[in-house]
């Protein structure tokens, strides 16, 4: 017989473990190459991040005030369903299921996969386990879909299990990502900090090119501005804008956290504000012991494994190795853990598979969980993960936006509805918000309007299927 709601186990501190946990995967450890690509300068590098952590906290601390006004499962689902209507709440639901969620699953099991193949070399992408023809499968895939497997298997034992992963994994990261940083100002055997702030904000652009090896090179820096730095900014954010992800994952599991009208907000602003600080401050570190033409051009994009080999020598990879498994470990968890309370909302409200709004013994949607893992399993064995970055990046932010909006839309619509937390400096902040993400949404169709405007159709496909569902529901 299953459970027919669920328990409220999880601390302020759990909660925040959620959130900072969910945001720290392998991006600070490598997306900082394409961003200096981008936009080649320390000043620039540098703003990128302030920028987004300026627009993460922001849209976290008005998330806030949404999650005390509906404290249930289900999280932004259920706030783009108050504030305009079932469809766009579906929307969300499917791009969340489709691309959002699943793929974000996908590529950091991928980039744990990656990273496990410096201590076991037989787990590499190299390693073509099968070959069938349309498609190769690297032992590196199948580590990646075993890590989906595990992962969901002990979340499908209930919650007290993933929130001892959770926090275990999450504190491990931080104490190491603290300590890397620290370590790369104190033992950098040369700085190459004033050499690399002689770059200041001129801004400049090298996509590179590669060599016979096929290994990326500079082909030289160009001077860039107006629409064409904007797009370059817009490029160069959807690593940071994918590294700083996932924060909202703690909204959808709002049933489960104790005293959530205060302890949901709170987690939030706590948890993106120090891995803001983290990734701003790794990045000055990246400065420090890296000259900036390395930071651009380090091998396969691992900027955190060329600085650590700065600072520890050849030991340098292995401990960043250790560092990403332990770090996508946590991360995978964390998302694995959260978005299945999605699709359990909308089954409860007829909106997608009926089993998935169903709780089993241990309290949790196993069925939803491992809908989650099939999907993103799949999207292991794809191979175009740079392409679903740009996706996520892309359909996520939109959805920021709508939520933020709905901000705006609920105070009109409902002026009288209790708040026991308000959005941080309303309306001003959250309406930078919105500016600035906009921005970035243009500034990314100019820049990658393939995947992007896929990313787009993904998500307006749910339109039909809304209805499809909404037929079947009547029935």
């Amino acid at each position: 017989m299953s459970n027919t709601s669920f328990k409220p186990t999880l601390s302020l501190l759990d909660a925040t473990m959620i959130v900072a946990g969910g945001m720290i995967g392998s991006g600070i450890f490598i997306v900082s190459a394409d961003i200096s690509r981008n936009i080649g300068s320390a000043g620039w590098l540098i703003a990128v991040w302030l920028i987004t952590g300026f627009m993460t906290i922001t849209a976290a601390v008005s998330y806030g005030e949404l999650s005390a006004m509906y404290p249930k499962a289900g999280g932004q689902y259920v706030y783009l369903k108050e504030a305009y209507n079932p469809l766009v709440g579906f929307l969300f639901g499917w791009s969340f299921f489709s691309v959002i969620q699943t793929a974000t699953i996908a590529a950091v099991a991928v980039a744990f996969s990656r990273f496990t193949s410096y201590l076991i070399p037989s787990v590499s992408e190299h390693n073509i386990v099968a070959d069938l023809g349309f498609i190769k499968i690297s032992a590196a895939q199948i580590l990646a879909i075993a890590l989906i497997l595990f992962l969901t298997y002990t979340n499908t034992k209930g919650v007290k299990g993933g929130k001892i992963i959770q926090n275990t994994f999450t504190f491990t990261k931080l104490f190491s990502l603290f300590g890397l940083i620290l370590f790369g100002f104190i033992l950098a055997k040369h700085s190459y900090w004033f050499e690399n702030w002689q770059t200041g904000f001129k801004a400049v652009q090298d996509l590179g090119a590669k060599d016979t090896a096929g290994v990326l090179q500079p082909t030289g820096w160009l001077p860039i501005s107006g629409t064409v730095l904007i797009g370059a900014i817009a490029a160069a954010m959807v690593g940071s804008i994918f590294s700083s992800d996932s924060w909202n994952n703690v909204t959808f599991i709002a049933g489960e956290i104790k005293n959530p009208q205060r302890n949901i907000g709170l987690s939030l602003f706590l948890g993106t504000l120090i891995v803001t600080i983290i990734y701003v401050t790794a990045n000055l570190m990246y400065l420090n012991v890296l000259p900036l033409q390395s930071i651009a051009f380090a091998e396969n994009d691992r900027v955190a494994v060329t600085a650590a080999n700065a600072i520890f020598g050849n030991a340098g990879t292995i401990v960043i190795a250790v560092m990403i498994m332990i770090s996508t470990f946590g991360c995978n968890n964390g998302l694995i853990l959260a978005g299945a309370r999605v699709y359990y909302s909308m089954a409860k409200d007829g909106l997608f598979f009926k089993k998935t709004g169903e709780l089993n013994k241990n309290a949790v949607p196993e069925y939803a969980l491992w809908l989650q893992a099939l999907v993103a399993s799949v999207l292991c064995l794809s191979g175009r993960y740079g392409d679903l970055l740009t996706m996520v990046s892309f359909v996520v932010v939109i959805f920021y936006i709508l939520t933020i909006i709905g901000i705006f839309i609920l105070r009109k619509k409902l002026p009288d509805a209790e708040r026991p937390y308000k959005a941080f400096g309303y309306p001003v902040m959250p309406a930078m918000y919105i500016i600035l993400a906009v921005s970035f949404v243009v500034g990314l169709v100019w820049a990658s309007p393939t995947y992007s405007l896929w990313g787009l159709a993904i998500a307006l496909i749910g339109v039909p299927l809304y209805y499809l569902a909404g037929a079947n529901k009547s029935k």
